[in-house]
């Protein structure tokens, strides 16, 4: 038995091959460029995606008995009446829809929205980004036939032409009702959208294609619930933290826990029940941003070697990670990055350990928001390119104050999403079961001791630097939920 996944991630695709004990037989990655036409936009073209995913199953080279799906949350595919994307695709790290974001709360009411979606309208779900096309592009608004998630789309092109989505990623659209796991018609009438634009639901293990070579497809699930799927984060105590592009902190939950602020998600998850999440939208951005940009053509591991050879600290140096904004743990789109307290006894090593430390204490504000809404945190096991990076998971274990673990297949939501095919097809008799039967830890990251208080406590009153138009600031202690 061979169970594939495949992740449409935001710098490429990948492809992992397992068997039922959760054994890599195989595994691909295709990269393929984003657009950014203005500051604050972020674009690709849907069919890199499809040619991506297609190269990864020629290297994967082996036909899988089920298949599953996973990618980015939240981008904006329209398709016409031949199934061809109208434009590229708009991103979740898009931050064009400001005005958008309003227009919804003004022609539906903020508390409406919260009510049934459990989260406010935020600039990178997808429904903002329609408004925006509808605003700036009538042209293609018209001709609008068909609206998907970038996963989705991929599935569609597998499949010549199905048509599914299901609640973990919808539940980011903006019209989506988390509680009841369904289309929020009234929203999307209200909005002045058309209902059957969007795709008919499944439940993430559950079959709704195949691929012209007979091979069944599950409906699979966002890039975040999917990685919850493999790293365990699919019952009570386990706290998921990628460290992707963007830096997810993720508990799963049995009943949906709406954010009163909003900045943390309250979305449906790929087991049948809810998770939250904290979203911070620069994490592994931020650092391959800077490699670049300080390192030229170094490598991760020169950046790596000279930031963990300045002190903690970075000599008073301190980086604001907004390149794409702010989403939690504070809602400020309009954010921008920055560095702050640059001397001229600060060289290059300084600057790549404030980066470090300023994604980290980013990431750590997220997890503390996800505790101050109740989240009871027995376990921390961490996901992503991120963890290739010894400096990077001890600074999160000492920031955190408590040991996290390392996984054997790293690779979270391409693993969960092959998970969710064997579930599909009768592998494992659940999600749970599943991720129970072949997520396996690895190595255990003890904190150190380095005292990162003072760090955190700079880096949190520092935010007013990045000179947000508007913001909720959630770390004060005015804001924690008792």
């Amino acid at each position: 038995m061979k169970l594939l996944g495949i992740d449409i991630g935001t710098t490429g695709a990948k492809a992992l091959l397992i068997d039922p004990s959760g054994t890599v037989l195989a595994r691909a990655t295709v990269e393929y460029p984003m657009a950014t036409p203005q500051p604050g936009w972020t674009e690709q073209e849907p069919d890199d995606w499809y040619r991506a995913a297609i190269r990864c199953l020629e290297e994967i080279g082996q036909k899988p008995d089920a298949m599953g799906l996973t990618g980015q949350m939240h981008g904006l595919v329209a398709l016409d009446k031949e199934g061809r994307p109208l434009r590229p695709a708009l991103l979740w790290n898009d931050q064009r829809t400001t005005l958008e974001v309003a227009e919804m709360e003004q022609r539906l009411g903020s508390d409406r929205i919260r009510r049934t979606t459990l989260n406010p309208p935020l600039t990178g779900f997808q429904v903002p980004k329609l408004l925006w096309i509808r605003r700036h592009e009538p042209e293609h608004f018209a001709r609008i036939e068909q609206v998907l998630l970038p996963k989705d789309y991929v599935r569609f092109r597998l499949t010549n032409g199905v048509v599914f989505a299901e609640p973990s990623d919808a539940s980011g659209t903006g019209v989506f009702d988390v509680t009841r796991r369904c289309w929020a018609r009234d929203l999307i009438a209200d909005l002045g959208l058309r209902c059957e634009w969007f795709a008919p639901l499944h439940e993430s293990w559950e079959p709704c294609s195949e691929t012209a070579d007979g091979i069944p497809i599950v409906a699979g699930a966002g890039d975040q619930a999917a990685a919850a799927v493999g790293t365990g984060a699919v019952e009570a105590g386990v706290l998921s933290l990628s460290l992707g592009t963007s830096g997810v902190a993720f508990v799963a939950t049995d009943q949906p826990k709406p954010d009163p602020t909003g900045a943390a998600h309250a979305f449906c998850h790929a087991n049948g029940a809810w998770h939250s999440m904290g979203v911070t939208l620069s994490c592994g951005g931020a650092v391959r941003w800077a490699r670049d940009l300080l390192y030229g053509a170094g490598t991760y591991e020169l950046m790596n070697r000279e930031a963990a050879s300045a002190s903690p600290g970075a000599l008073g140096a301190t980086f604001l990670p907004y390149l794409s904004g702010s989403r939690c743990p504070h809602i400020a789109p309009e954010a921008r990055a920055a560095f702050l307290g640059l001397t001229l006894s600060h060289g290059r090593p300084e600057m790549a350990r404030a980066v470090f430390e300023g994604v980290s204490c980013d990431l750590a504000d997220a997890v503390d928001r996800l505790i101050a809404l109740g989240a009871q945190v027995s376990e921390v096991r961490l996901t992503g390119g991120g963890v290739k990076s010894a400096l990077w998971t001890r600074m999160i274990a000492d920031m955190l104050g408590r040991p996290c673990w390392t996984l054997e297949v790293d690779e979270g939501p391409a693993f969960g999403a092959a998970i969710l095919a064997g579930v599909g097809i009768g592998v494992w008799k659940s999600v749970e079961e599943g991720s129970a039967s072949v997520v396996r830890r690895r190595q255990q990251i003890v904190p150190s001791g380095i005292e990162y208080d003072a760090i955190r406590d700079r880096f949190r009153k520092s935010f007013a630097a990045a000179k947000p138009h508007r913001s909720t600031d959630l770390t004060s202690t005015d804001s924690v939920v008792r």
